[in-house]
């Protein structure tokens, strides 16, 4: 049985050196849309599909990193859960963000990935090795990005890069392994 997803040989060579990969979070770990409380508290959905394939990333030695332009309870609650540790919240100029990220790394946009879904995406999307976007993004983000999920964001668009990310670096079968025995 072949366990290990099809993704072009030329995607593949450009996803090998990712050591970093930086997420927006509406539209990209969330559907976009934005549900409040009564009390104004703000309420994301999250994907369990996309938040295991984070946890694998990490597993694999690539870091998940979130800059987004967003704050919420909810969003740092779910980044604790997941172990992520590099989040930028609240930030309009997304690239000074990702480049502290890197510069903390000690890596270059050479070595980063980014997942976006709106103009505010394309500073991080445009430098990075490898650009991705879900499937709903929006069109000026997709004519930009090197892989386009199949999926929306928010259902599972971030595990496709995720797995994308395993199978180039040769650890997707590994990490299932582990699952599938």
């Amino acid at each position: 049985m072949n366990d290990i997803p099809a993704f072009t040989p030329e995607l593949l060579h450009r996803a090998q050196p990712v050591k970093v990969v930086f997420f927006d979070v509406d539209g990209v770990l969330t559907d976009g849309g934005l549900f409040f409380s009564q009390t104004g508290e703000t309420i994301k959905r999250f994907s369990t599909l996309d938040g295991h394939g984070l946890k694998m990333l990490q597993k694999a030695g690539i870091t998940p990193a979130v800059v987004t332009g967003r704050d919420s309870a909810p969003l740092r609650t779910r980044l604790t859960a997941l172990g992520i540790t590099h989040a930028h919240f609240g930030t309009e100029d997304k690239r000074p963000a990702a480049q502290s990220t890197l510069d903390a790394l000690g890596l270059d946009w050479s070595q980063a990935a980014a997942m976006g879904d709106d103009w505010p995406d394309l500073p991080m999307m445009t430098r990075a090795a490898l650009a991705c976007a879900p499937a709903n993004a929006h069109p000026e983000v997709l004519a930009r990005a090197h892989f386009v999920s199949r999926l929306h964001g928010g259902q599972g668009a971030v595990r496709e890069v995720c797995d994308l990310l395993l199978t180039a670096t040769g650890r997707y079968r590994d990490c299932l392994s582990e699952y599938a025995t």
